[in-house]
């Protein structure tokens, strides 16, 4: 009976010992559809590999089959396993499929910009499906969070001076690495606090931003808009709006509060969130100016 060697179809230099011991004692090494570019690795370090018509000549039981996936009751030696999160590189090599000639006509012609109203959307989605602490939906949309993610790294990787989805893992683990130095750069050890104070300081520096209200997105939801930028100006110093007086209990009786509000203001023909974002959008001018930042 022929020996199965189990080979990673998106990481065909990944062998561990025990894979290139039996190849180096192997009488005939033969390659399984599947299994092609495994082949052509082993083919550069040297390794003899043939075809499955070859497989006859060398007789059944001296034959070790490559092969991406497990079959019959053949004996079977793992490759190596894939670390976790192999699979991103199907995610990739489908999307460059898409957008690649003779792919899907839409997903050619989408944009940065025809897109993003889908990157909001998949994220909403993905917040609903963790608010109800749903494990299945969760997994379907952050996967279509992430698709976002590669669609536009790939949009980008079309352009001359763009980036591609290789940029963005290597920003985002530099980032990582830079803002936790108590765990990459032997900093000591923190407490929550330290290290959220920590990560405020690090940030402060790469950013050199004016004002709290730089990089604060204002076109997310007015009191999600206005709850950072009161969060941002407390810990620089900076004045906050007087609190109003709260008389609600807990958060349930001040969701139904707010409702509330809602209520009476469409009673009235308001807007509740368009009310809400002139007087955000007012703040951050304030808080501009009391950081010494000049208005256009």
């Amino acid at each position: 009976m022929p020996l199965l060697l189990t080979v990673s179809p998106r990481l065909p230099g990944l062998l561990g010992p025990a894979a290139w011991q039996l190849l180096g004692r192997a009488p005939a090494v033969v390659a399984l559809p599947g299994a092609a570019a495994t082949a052509t690795v082993l083919r550069d370090a040297g390794v003899v590999v043939g075809d499955v018509l070859g497989a006859a000549a060398a007789g059944p039981d001296d034959v070790v089959l490559l092969t991406a996936e497990e079959a019959g009751d053949a004996p079977v030696v793992v490759g190596a396993p894939e670390p976790t999160g192999a699979r991103l590189l199907d995610v990739v090599a489908v999307m460059d499929r898409l957008r690649s000639p003779g792919g899907c006509p839409w997903d050619a012609e989408q944009t940065h910009a025809s897109l993003r109203g889908y990157l909001l959307e998949e994220a909403h989605e993905a917040y609903d499906a963790i608010t109800d602490e749903d494990p299945v939906a969760m997994r379907e949309e952050l996967g279509d969070v992430l698709l976002q993610v590669a669609f536009h790294a790939r949009v980008a990787a079309e352009s001359p001076t763009g980036f591609d989805v290789d940029d963005v893992a290597d920003g985002l683990v530099a980032k990582l690495v830079r803002r936790h130095p108590h765990v990459f750069a032997d900093a000591g050890d923190l407490d929550v606090a330290g290290v959220e104070a920590g990560w405020e300081a690090i940030k402060k520096a790469e950013k050199q931003r004016r004002s709290p209200t730089e990089g604060v997105s204002s076109t997310q939801s007015a009191a999600a808009w206005g709850a950072a930028l009161v969060s941002r100006a407390r810990r620089a110093g900076l004045p906050t709006p007087p609190p109003a007086e709260l008389a609600a209990a807990d958060p349930a009786a001040l969701g139904e509060q707010l409702l509330g509000v809602v209520a009476a203001a469409a009673d009235r023909g308001w807007d509740v969130e368009d009310a809400l974002r002139t007087a955000v959008r007012r703040y951050a001018a304030d808080l501009d100016a009391a950081a010494g930042v000049a208005q256009p």
